[in-house]
């Protein structure tokens, strides 16, 4: 039989062969996967945030793999797979910086390096295990996931791509043109123009946007009353004190939710043990060598504490607590980047801190390094949840992705140290400590709004601020009311639903962000509704492929796009 039979460019390697997944794996790592790591280095270096890999290196990915056909749509999904965690880990050389600002001897490179590739290892085994919850049971859009999937589909089957390359190749250009200007133009900075945000919108709908855009209103409104008990300051932003009752808020819906899917799980184990009937067979695509999952999981667990202790001069207990923390907090950062594609792991950083201060820590060097734990693992566990997502929409086979996505990890953990330091050597500026500047002296292109945060926080651990604890479970609290009730009720209304009763996970976005934000996604969510509303039905698409999430997959990859521009050019300045 002909090995090319099927594919539609000769000289292409085989698929599956050893040729075949190191074009793949080179591609990822030492290609697309560089690209979106300056870029990441460089947001996070600059705003305080980066725009995930996963739409950028699926969109270059298919190019690669287009000459498979529709068949080409695994490869590509290897490729952005080994890359996003390629970007991902780059950008946690603010860890470095947060270093520099608090004065603390910079370790050796490989000894970072090796540090950040345990944790890493530690996240995936992490967001592997969740995805059959969060991926299969759940049934999260996972917004950049649904972009990824549609961007694969579309450009590397022919049919597909005629069908929607109008509204995928706008949004590409709309969001490329829009995060440009956004980035030179001070008026569209100064309103949080978004792309990326407003095409999330438009995947996820009206449901989702509307309650972030509340969740937002509601810290504004609050706000005065903040400040008159002490939990803000005059002039503080609300989301100082909200992005720790949105944590909560997921924490408590979190809570019922898993306690459902248990509660339902549990009866028909049982009922399957008593008859003797084997476990359900899983797909192909999906089988995961459980015992293996957990065995790797431990192992990476006991590597991060010990590396972080023999290396890094960490003490063990802090680092075991901010372990066992990153299984809760990658459940519930996954459940936000599955709901509205944000991922607030600068939040989980902090409240991983406020927890540790409550056990009585006060070194703010072992602070950063047990909260790093939580910045890497739970950035790139979620990675993983978003990835599965696409794959379950393809049919990618899971155990593969996995593979890809350590690979990434090897490569990310390196560039994270090589590009901070690259960045800090030529620019001087991000060396100072922002924390203690006055208004005047802020930097204006170099905000580095995470390190701040997190250096912030880091030197509040001499004071016990018990009040923070008191937000987190005021929004458990609150979380769980209502999603409790949502169970009760059972809103099948659009008003009940999104404004009456809204999801927990929805309204908690409006805490992590500023108010802009909140209406850019909220304006697409509308924007995206009502589109789908006018819009024919397409048999000749999958379902999931309407014409708004085109757009909007788009929109993101164009801003991605926008991004790695100016990632580049801003490299190309570091280097000459």
């Amino acid at each position: 039989m002909d090995p090319h039979q099927g594919r539609r460019w000769r000289g292409l390697p085989v698929e599956g062969s050893w040729r075949y997944h190191l074009l793949l794996a080179g591609m990822g790592m030492f290609v697309l996967g560089p690209l979106a790591g300056v870029t990441a280095a460089y947001m996070n270096f600059s705003l305080g945030f980066f725009v995930g890999g996963q739409v950028l290196a699926g969109l270059l990915g298919s190019a690669v793999t287009a000459g498979y056909g529709a068949d080409g749509r695994h490869g590509a999904n290897y490729i952005q797979t080994a890359a996003a965690s390629v970007a991902s880990m780059s950008g946690m050389g603010v860890l470095l910086q947060a270093m520099a600002w608090m004065g603390l001897p910079q370790p050796p490179a490989w000894h970072m390096a090796l540090y950040l590739a345990c944790v890493g290892m530690f996240g995936v085994g992490v967001g592997m295990l969740y995805t059959p919850v969060l991926v299969d049971r759940m049934r999260l859009a996972f917004p950049s996931g649904l972009a990824v999937a549609n961007i694969l589909r579309a450009l590397t089957d022919p049919l597909l791509l005629r069908r929607s390359v109008r509204q995928l190749g706008g949004g590409v250009t709309v969001g490329l043109i829009a995060g440009l200007a956004a980035a030179r133009l001070p008026l569209l900075g100064a309103i949080g123009l978004s792309a990326s945000t407003f095409g999330a919108g438009l995947i996820v709908g009206a449901r989702i946007g509307i309650p972030a855009v509340m969740g937002g209103l509601v810290g504004v409104a609050l706000q005065p009353t903040f400040v008159s008990i002490g939990w803000l300051q005059a002039g503080d932003p609300p989301r100082k004190i909200m992005f720790l009752i949105a944590l909560g808020t997921i924490m408590g819906a979190a809570l019922v939710d898993m306690a459902l899917i248990f509660a339902r799980a549990l009866p028909r184990a049982r009922r399957r043990a008593a008859q003797n009937e084997p476990p359900p067979v899983a797909d192909d695509w999906r089988r995961v060598n459980s015992m293996r999952l957990v065995g790797w999981v431990l192992f990476w667990a006991a590597a991060t504490v010990a590396c972080g202790h023999w290396l890094m001069g960490q003490p063990v207990f802090y680092l075991a607590v901010a372990v066992a923390l990153v299984f809760l907090f990658a459940l519930v950062n996954g459940i936000s980047v599955g709901v509205s594609d944000s991922n607030p792991i600068s939040s989980a950083f902090v409240v991983t801190i406020v927890i540790l201060a409550a056990l009585g820590l006060r070194d703010p060097g072992v602070g950063l390094m047990a909260g790093a734990v939580l910045l890497v693992a739970t950035s790139v566990a979620c990675d993983m949840q978003q990835d599965r997502s696409t794959g379950w929409r393809l049919g990618t086979p899971r155990a593969m992705q996995f593979r890809y996505q350590v690979l990434g990890i090897v490569v990310g953990a390196v560039l994270a140290v090589v590009f901070a330091r690259l960045f800090m050597a030529a620019y001087s500026v991000l060396l100072l400590d922002q924390t203690v500047l006055k208004a005047d002296q802020q930097p204006a292109e170099w905000s580095s709004a995470m390190t701040y945060k997190f250096v912030g926080v880091l030197r509040s651990l001499t004071d016990d601020l018990p009040f923070q604890r008191t937000a987190i479970g005021l929004g458990i609290a609150a979380g769980l009311g209502i999603e409790l009730l949502r169970k009760w009720v059972r809103p099948r209304g659009f008003v009940l639903d999104a404004i009456v009763l809204p999801s927990p996970y929805a309204l908690s976005f409006g805490g992590f962000v500023n108010l802009p934000t909140s209406l850019w996604l909220g304006a697409g969510g509308v924007a995206g509704s009502w589109w789908a509303a006018r819009a024919p039905a397409r048999r000749d698409v999958p379902e999931d492929m309407s014409s708004a999430s085109l757009f909007g997959g788009g929109l993101i990859a164009g801003d991605a796009l926008a991004a790695v521009a100016i990632g580049v050019a801003s490299l190309l300045a570091v280097l000459t």
